[in-house]
């Protein structure tokens, strides 16, 4: 790190909270802080009650019902309109970490501008973005947006389901009296899955609940329409990445846009956007035709700035592929009207219940294990969560041990290294994978072949009977 960008202070809880278990942060936290060479000046824990005593470290540590007992107030400070606001890692498309730059004046204004635009709310109404306040959606509609713009935002600590049950999203939009809310469609297919026909959730009245917003990952038409039957208002899907920071795409209901727009569809580009479907050669596609979706530059305001102390990448990274373009490296098409179909990533990266995961920081985090000496890992697509990280394991000659334990140990090892929001969980091992001549993996072809979905091989495929070993393997283990 650079003089002056050694961290000073790191807050957090002493725990959280899991529907099965608690989640021992402090511990966590030693585990990170020996990994790293910068150290915090201060530490400042809030000590949850009721779930177990944590000791506080001398000299470093500090108790925040302490240090609030004791605050002082200050006078706000006035920053740069680019000062940096935060930084929010994404392991993206490289499986290396990437910390996201967010400006401070123009995510403001964006924000401000957004709840009403956007998601039509007036000042003083109540809105829920049903998210993780660490991700990308919390920042900006948990925290930011609805208090910049004058509205109550709802804080929950839950799931959609088991805390206490499927009823538990009908029960915080009643008695917030919500105007309107956000979450992603995993969360609907999990209540869905457990309570087909909502019987927990008609008990309460939604008389204040206008609009329910969908995102994090492609909603598909069935549960789209089954969320505008059990919640009887318009659910409407659009479209945004952590470096925009706000929707790219979407019906902005404040400005008039249609509340029944084509299913299937994420919404028109937001203005501010200008969004563009094109080939590999750099050019316009006709409407409906697949292509890369780009952003003609400028950004415009609350888009990120950059990624930390890695400009190099930046560039490379999001704007080297179509010069004069932003690179979203998702794939879709937009129709006639303007309306935008996001399909797939361009890339290797796994949509998890809403949450982007690098499959190459997965198999960098397979390969470690001492017994493995090849891994592929790809999308297996799950009526839950959409896709889960699916790993083809190639073994060191000469390994002994049981296949189950190896499984198991990787299990774990990606648990600890990436999270459990990885949902990593299944794998084969196979005796060769298929490769092109130049190296690479068929990852599109995989997927569809773990998935149970045709696939095609192509002539640049090494050696093609590999696939058929892998159909076999996965009948063997019914995966």
């Amino acid at each position: 790190m650079s003089v002056g960008r050694e961290p000073k202070l790191i807050v957090t809880a002493s725990f959280g909270v899991e529907p099965k278990r608690k989640v021992e942060y402090v511990s966590l936290l030693e585990g990170a802080l020996a990994r790293v060479q910068s150290k915090p000046e201060k530490v400042l824990i809030y000590r949850r009650p009721n779930l177990g005593h944590v000791p506080l470290a001398p000299g470093r540590d500090l108790d925040w019902e302490e240090e609030l007992a004791e605050a002082q107030r200050y006078e706000c400070v006035s920053v740069p309109s680019d000062h940096p606001l935060y930084i929010l890692y994404t392991s993206g498309t490289t499986g290396l970490p990437k910390g996201i730059v967010r400006p401070t004046g123009g995510y403001a204004v964006m924000l401000n501008w957004t709840m009403s635009a956007v998601y039509g709310l007036k000042p003083g109404e109540v809105w829920w973005a049903a998210s993780d306040l660490g991700w990308v959606v919390g920042h900006s509609y948990i925290c930011y947006g609805p208090l910049l713009h004058g509205n109550t935002t709802v804080l929950y600590e839950g799931k959609p389901v088991g805390t206490p049950d499927a009823g538990a999203y009908f029960r915080v939009l009643a008695e917030h009296e919500v105007a309107a809310a956000f979450t992603s469609p995993t969360a609907i297919r999990a209540i869905r899955q457990q309570d087909p026909e909502a019987a927990l959730g008609k008990q309460y009245s939604l008389t204040r609940f206008r609009t329910l917003f969908v995102a994090g990952e492609h909603c598909d038409v069935d549960t789209l329409e089954w969320s505008k039957k059990v919640f009887k208002v318009p659910v409407l899907d659009h479209w945004w990445q952590t470096e925009s920071g706000s929707a790219i795409t979407a019906s902005c209901i404040g400005l008039g846009n249609s509340t029944t727009p084509p299913p299937g569809q994420a919404g028109k580009p937001v203005p501010g956007y200008n969004v563009m479907i094109l080939n590999e050669k750099k050019e316009p596609v006709k409407a409906k035709a697949l292509g890369n979706i780009v952003v003609k530059l400028p950004l415009p305001p609350g888009a990120f700035s950059g990624l930390w102390e890695n400009p190099e990448t930046f560039q490379k990274l999001y704007f080297q592929k179509f010069p004069g373009y932003y690179d979203t490296m998702d794939a879709g098409y937009m129709d006639e009207d303007g309306y935008l179909y996001v399909l797939s990533r361009a890339d290797d990266v796994i949509n998890v219940a809403g949450h982007r995961i690098s499959a190459g920081a997965i198999e960098e985090c397979v390969l470690f294990h001492h017994a493995v000496a090849d891994c592929a890992v790809v999308g297996k697509e799950d009526a839950l969560k959409g896709h889960v990280p699916f790993a083809l394991c190639v073994l060191r000659e000469g390994v002994k041990t049981e296949e189950k334990t190896i499984l198991e140990e990787i299990v774990e090892q990606v648990r600890k290294n990436i999270g459990p929001v990885a949902a990593f969980q299944k794998g084969v091992f196979v005796k060769q994978l298929p490769k092109t001549r130049s190296g690479k993996i068929p990852r599109s072809a995989l997927s569809a072949l773990v998935s149970g979905k045709p696939y095609n091989i192509t002539p640049t495929i090494e050696d093609a009977s590999v696939f058929k070993h892998i159909e076999e393997v996965l009948k063997k283990n019914q995966m």
